[in-house]
């Protein structure tokens, strides 16, 4: 049986595609990837999350696959695609085919959706938290059935990572359905976060160590640092820590202290 603890250290970067024209964004994908990073993350949203709400903003899946091309080595993915912006078939199509254009590259991010400026302005039901987590429920085995059926076939098992800490429900999907659970907070909220998730694995009759543990390392908009939060994440399961940065000018420099963590934790 694997172990959590024994997962190799991955550090992803989330670019932000807010208050950037799409040059700088292709050009920080670019620079992650010479850097280092496991994974080049985006987002699904239509408008800013910070800064000035009108500001730019660049769809989620278009960028995927203009990535899929502009890269050759990294993992990329959304963290996280919104449920409810498509049809959970059609979902599955998208996923498939970035997964081609990538050689087998692409992470099928995916969670319930919150930002209710995104529904209001693109004509989606908002509806409850809790109705939007029983859409993902309904939505993953639909997403699972259709990437069975394409063809041609994805290039490997697309790894899938659900975001969101609810313990009653999106832990619960996390147990039935992830590869990998991607979490907020700080040490303390993970830990108990894992203990929960862990849980739901043994009630699913599922392997815990199979899930790897995900974890933001910006709260709010400080950056922490490896040898300190980096550490207490890691002695806690957390394998996967991604920075994330917004534009218009994306400074990776940080990301170099944590490729190099990595490497240390993983020799």
């Amino acid at each position: 049986m694997t172990n959590t603890y024994t997962k190799p250290v991955r550090i992803g970067v989330q670019l932000q595609p807010q208050h950037a024209d799409y040059a700088e964004i292709r050009r920080a994908v670019a620079e992650a990837e010479e850097i280092g990073v496991d994974i080049a993350f985006n987002w699904d949203h239509f408008y800013p999350l910070y800064g000035e709400p009108e500001g730019k903003h660049f769809e989620c899946w278009t960028v995927l696959g203009a990535w899929a091309e502009a890269t050759t080595k990294v993992e990329i993915g959304a963290l996280v695609t919104c449920n409810s912006y498509r049809n959970p078939e059609l979902l599955a199509d998208m996923a498939r085919t970035v997964d081609n254009i990538s050689n087998g590259r692409l992470i099928l991010g995916i969670g319930s959706g919150w930002f209710e400026k995104d529904y209001d302005e693109y004509g989606y039901d908002f509806g409850t938290a809790g109705g939007r987590l029983d859409n993902l429920a309904e939505s993953l085995p639909r997403i699972e059935s259709r990437l069975s059926k394409l063809n041609p076939a994805p290039t490997r098992k697309i790894p899938v990572l659900i975001g969101g800490g609810g313990e009653k429900k999106t832990l619960k999907l996390v147990a039935k359905h992830a590869d990998i659970w991607h979490g907020f907070g700080d040490p303390e909220v993970i830990e108990r976060k894992h203990q929960i998730l862990d849980q739901h694995c043994a009630d699913a009759g599922r392997d815990p160590a199979e899930i790897e543990r995900s974890a933001a390392v910006n709260a709010g908009m400080t950056l922490g640092e490896p040898g300190d939060l980096g550490e207490k994440l890691h002695a806690l399961g957390t394998r996967l820590f991604t920075v994330g940065v917004g534009g218009p000018r994306y400074d990776l420099s940080p990301l170099r202290d944590w490729v190099a963590w990595r490497d240390e934790k993983n020799k």
